[in-house]
């Protein structure tokens, strides 16, 4: 499966963004769909998860209640729409897919190359 993340970019503290993955090369309805950041420095934090149907969701508690993921199985795509963002919120956002549900990142088999969010405060 081959992953590819858009829609980072500069946004004031407060804002919103929405970043969206497109998958290729897989059965996209077949993988359990993630976000996953990088803070320079820190580890790689999974954010958000979503079942191959998109009944099921999972939130890390650093961003419940401010950022919603979901996905179009037919358009092949997962989307992260964030929310209230603040300058802790910088970071690259990773999509991944793996064909289980996990907590640890380092588990996932796939991995997009990654878009760059900036909070300026």
């Amino acid at each position: 499966v081959q992953l590819q993340a858009s829609g980072g970019g500069l946004v004031q503290a407060g804002g919103s963004l929405r970043l969206s993955c497109v998958a290729s090369g897989g059965t996209f309805s077949t993988h359990v769909m993630y976000w996953v950041r990088q803070a320079p420095g820190r580890e790689r934090e999974l954010l958000a998860r979503i079942s191959w149907t998109g009944a099921g969701t999972y939130y890390a508690s650093a961003v419940k209640g401010r950022f919603t993921i979901s996905r179009d199985n037919a358009k092949n795509m997962v989307y992260l729409q964030m929310n209230s963002l603040q300058p802790a919120d910088t970071a690259i956002y990773y999509c991944a897919a793996d064909r289980a549900p996990h907590l640890d990142p380092s588990k996932l088999d796939y991995w997009g190359q990654g878009t760059l969010v900036t909070v300026s405060s």
